[in-house]
């Protein structure tokens, strides 16, 4: 009875089974164990910024890319998009990369706030050194998410190199068993940007007949490797605080004639910051000064700038000509206690130091107050220039103490003047430290680099809230600077982000070596199709004796 039954069981063999074997398979790889959801990811990622400075190209020139992804370690030519941390790749592997890789792709910080002091200063001086000249590769930067340490972590354990690996079989068996990934950004083609820098200013008059004015300026704008992570908390969002702050708090004091002083306070926030040379600065000294009407800055006490004021308790007073013992300038500056720091202009360098250099061209009195003691630090342009609560304390101490100071030289308080009095201003002097971090945590909870706030409508975005504030306490003007088209001073360009897809691929040797599996499993499966009948044969003889009748 059984052997009748083999018989039929053989005769699938003979007929029938390369039939089932070709549906079989595919079914089988269809009910393999592959989740098609974990195979392919979807990004937000920010791309590196890119502009010509007086015809000098920066930054990256290119936008899209379709290259399979690699860790620092194991890339190797222009076909590999390199993925890595930002804290992990060093100045000398950038270098590398920039002049041999097909693209960079890195990925910030989970929590910036949990990095060493020695981790911060390396990733400043790493943006430091990607600024310095053009890069033809594209290069992004994307936020940490759980997903993309996922994608980290496989790259970095797998593609182990030779060096790495124990014998030449254990590398090409790595290289086999590993997940690659294939990494894509399709973006449109780099387009210049219209740019169209604004500058708000507004007065309050002193007394009638002093005729002059005291001028207090900041740039509200940021600059960075990422426009669209520069949030410039420190750089400039603290400088802008603090020129609402002082317009607030004087604005009480103007309020009244009995409390008005002397001289007049101009107020003026520019955009198209320190990276753009201050474009916004000069266009707008050019109307003020160059037209038939220049009664705003006609008679100019001092000009003073505010930058970074956030990132220390201490300023300094950085300025191109020392200031006369006897002019008003050193008054101030005696009176807030801070260091000098001289530094003359360098018409030849490519970008001013401080925005009040701009001034001390036209030949105003000016400085800059700020944290900072060098314009070279790299903390002035970093996507690690973010919010905190020390940093908002900082600022507000820092814009009382500006506050006391040129209160005292205005009304020409001195050390003799009765508790009353002093109390008296003491009291309408005080900042309001809930406002200032309102208007700190505002600003640097948003990007605010040149490519996003000089392309949008003057009274939107930032530039139309700081408008909306400073009308509280003056009123205010608005100008718009044009860039000369067939000159221009600068250029932005966009994109400034994208979208990336990230494919799990296995690499193009699995596929090789996957089909000469499958090929010798048919052979195999092929043959002892063929010589099962006579196994069979020879297995019949033995048990019953005789050979099977055909």
């Amino acid at each position: 009875m059984w052997l009748d039954e083999a018989d039929g069981f053989a005769e699938i063999f003979k007929g029938y089974l390369p039939y089932y074997l070709l549906v079989a398979l595919p079914i089988f790889i269809i009910m393999s164990p592959v989740n098609p959801v974990a195979a392919s990811h979807e990004f937000s990622v920010y791309r590196m910024q890119q502009y010509d400075l007086h015809t000098v190209p920066h930054g990256c020139r290119s936008a899209s890319f379709n290259l399979e992804g690699r860790s620092l370690t194991s890339w190797s030519t222009s076909r590999h998009c390199v993925v890595a941390r930002i804290q992990d790749i060093t100045i000398e592997q950038f270098l590398e990369i920039r002049s041999k890789a097909g693209a960079l792709l890195l990925v910030l910080p989970q929590n910036s706030t949990l990095l060493t002091p020695e981790e911060k200063e390396h990733i400043q001086l790493l943006e430091m050194a990607m600024t310095q000249q053009e890069l033809n590769a594209p290069v992004y930067f994307a936020k940490w998410t759980p997903e993309f340490e996922d994608i980290l972590r496989d790259l970095q354990h797998s593609f182990i190199t030779d060096d790495r690996s124990g014998t030449a079989l254990e590398a090409m068996m790595n290289t086999v068993s590993s997940n690659g990934y294939q990494i894509v950004v399709s973006a449109s083609a780099p387009q210049k940007l219209d740019s169209k820098p604004v500058t708000l200013h507004g007065k309050l008059v002193g007394r009638s007949g002093s005729g002059q004015t005291i001028v207090i300026v900041a740039h509200y704008d940021s600059s960075g490797l990422v426009p669209e992570l520069s949030l410039g908390a420190d750089s400039n969002a603290s400088g802008a605080v603090a020129v609402l702050e002082l317009a607030r708090v004087f604005s009480r004091l103007y309020g009244a004639a009995a409390t008005r002083a002397a001289p007049d306070l101009l107020f003026v926030l520019t955009s198209a910051g320190h990276h753009l040379n201050y474009f916004a600065a000069k266009k707008w000294l050019e109307e003020q000064l160059d037209s038939t009407d220049a009664s705003l800055l006609q008679d100019v006490s001092f000009v003073m700038c505010l930058d970074s004021l956030a990132s220390s308790p201490s300023m300094t007073m950085h300025v191109s000509k020392p200031p006369k013992p006897e002019g008003a300038a050193h008054s101030f500056k005696s009176r807030l206690g801070v260091p000098i720091n001289h530094k003359k202009i360098n018409l030849a360098d490519e970008l001013l130091a401080w925005q009040h250099e701009r001034f001390s061209i036209r030949r105003m009195t000016a400085f800059t107050l700020s944290s900072l003691q060098s314009h070279k630090s790299p903390g002035r342009s970093t996507v690690l220039d973010v919010w905190s609560e020390q940093s908002a304390r900082l600022a507000a101490d820092n814009i009382a103490a500006i506050a006391r100071a040129l209160a005292s030289h205005i009304y020409n308080l001195t050390d003799e003047i009765n508790h009353e009095d002093r109390q008296m201003y003491d009291e309408v002097l005080s900042v309001d430290e809930a406002s200032v971090k309102h208007w700190f945590n505002y600003l640097s909870s948003q990007p605010r680099a040149a490519q996003i706030i000089t392309t949008t409508a003057p009274n939107a975005g930032v530039t139309g809230a700081l408008e909306r504030a400073l009308s509280r306490y003056m009123d205010v003007t608005v100008s718009v600077h044009a860039v000369d088209k067939r000159e221009p001073e600068y250029t932005l360009y966009s994109p400034t982000s994208a979208v990336l897809y990230v494919y799990s691929v296995k690499p193009a040797v699995f596929d090789l070596i996957l089909t000469l599996a499958i090929v010798a499993y048919l052979t195999v499966v092929y043959f002892a199709i063929q010589v099962f009948p006579r196994f069979y044969d020879e297995y019949a003889k033995i048990f019953t004796g005789k050979a099977k009748v055909q």
